[in-house]
């Protein structure tokens, strides 16, 4: 977008908001507005297609920190909006932003008093005289690419090494990512000599825009390479080896630094992010934000009031655990050093809560041995503070 028809366009306007509003309101102005307009939901309708471009639009310039500060900056110089405050003016009268744009015939070296308002301008839209071929030339970093896996509960409890088969935009083999076919190379564009810029004067200002020939690029390519097409990017499938650390959360993001897509004129490569989902183990649980992991083991009535040793599953084994006479069911026993153990040292432990299990149907003997049991604690009341409770009112 040119810096007139940036400064030209009143983006908080376009998104519903003031101009010190916060990013959070911002973006939730912008979902509101994107969801209505959305194509998907307009089918045929033009008006809103246009809106749903003015908002993403506003929203890609507002939601960036310093893209919304070079704007604000704009808007300050030029009054906020079609008319242009010019300093020293004669009574601070407003200039059409058409006029101080159009053709006014003068070039470069007759700027006169206007220059440091041109410099002033390059430096906020990122196309100044002094920096342009470094602008348009410039390397670009790849972009970051995300991807899943999947392992078993055991895999990330004790961390695991995972093959992982991508296929992802990378260098063109073929090319080397230079986007000319083997034994040719690209030309400097005679245009703009390399710069991937080609400067013009408007009126009181000089800017300078991409270059048309090479797509501000700086270089031609005359034949370019069969597989990319001159991009010097193609699709690959590649086999990546992933450390998945013990002790990783379901929905956690492992960052693989520099595998992501390569990146341009010789600019470095994005990062690979892998999204990993946990299956649920049958028995084992983890204790949220904790390297502790539980396990609930059904237990006999008589157990927990008679107390006894149980023995119970861990990850890597077996261990033997003392039931007190009179537990409680629902009481937690602390395994120590049977949770997940970290590279850094750290450990956890394993919860056990014991749980009392009701059998579902009692033969004969059963049932008269527990009524006989009923009987001999006709006298003790379970519950004593809500009988008192009861008995008060």
């Amino acid at each position: 977008m040119s810096a007139r028809e940036w400064i030209g366009k009143d983006f908080y306007r376009e998104l519903g908001v003031s101009s010190d509003a916060t990013a959070d309101e911002i973006k939730k102005a912008y979902r509101k507005l994107a969801k209505e307009n959305h194509p998907d939901a307009n089918s045929g309708n033009a008006q809103a297609e246009q809106k749903f471009k003015a908002v993403s639009e506003a929203y890609g310039v507002l939601s960036d920190a310093s893209k919304r500060k070079e704007y604000d900056e704009a808007r300050r110089l030029f009054g906020g909006g079609g008319g242009f405050n010019f300093p020293g003016g004669g009574g601070g009268g407003s200039f059409d932003m058409g006029d101080i744009f159009g053709q006014a015939g003068a070039g470069a070296g007759q700027q006169g008093g206007f220059g440091g308002l041109g410099d002033i301008l390059g430096g906020i839209f990122g196309r100044g005289r002094t920096s342009a071929g470094a602008t348009a030339n410039r390397p670009q970093r790849g972009a970051d690419v995300e991807t899943d896996v999947r392992i078993d509960f055991t895999e990330a409890v004790k961390g695991a090494t995972l093959p992982l088969r991508l296929s992802s935009p990378a260098t063109c083999a073929t090319c080397s990512g230079n986007g000319a076919r083997p034994g040719t190379s690209p030309r400097t564009c005679p245009t703009c000599s390399g710069s991937g810029l080609v400067s013009r004067s408007q009126g009181a200002f000089a800017f300078s825009e991409p270059c048309r020939d090479c797509r501000g690029r700086g270089t031609i390519i005359d034949d370019p390479c069969p597989e990319c097409g001159g991009e010097g990017i193609s699709t690959r499938t590649r086999t990546l080896t992933v450390r998945i650390p013990p002790g990783v959360d379901d929905d956690q993001r492992i960052r693989l630094a520099g595998q992501g897509e390569p990146g341009r004129g010789g600019a470095q490569a994005g990062d690979l992010y892998v999204r990993v989902h946990v299956a649920p183990h049958p028995l084992f649980g983890r204790k949220p934000k904790s390297l502790d992991l539980t396990l609930t083991v059904p237990v006999d009535f008589t157990e927990l009031t008679l107390g006894t040793t149980i023995t119970v599953p861990t990850l890597d084994g077996k261990v033997s655990l003392k039931v007190p006479p009179g537990t409680a069911s629902g009481r937690v026993l602390r395994v120590r050093g049977k949770g997940i153990a970290k590279r850094d040292g750290s450990q956890g432990d394993l919860l056990v809560t014991l749980q009392a299990a009701i059998p579902a149907k009692l033969d004969d003997k059963a049932r008269e041995a527990l009524q006989a049991y009923a009987e001999a604690m006709a006298g003790h009341d379970p519950r004593p503070e809500i009988t008192e409770l009861l008995q008060g009112r």
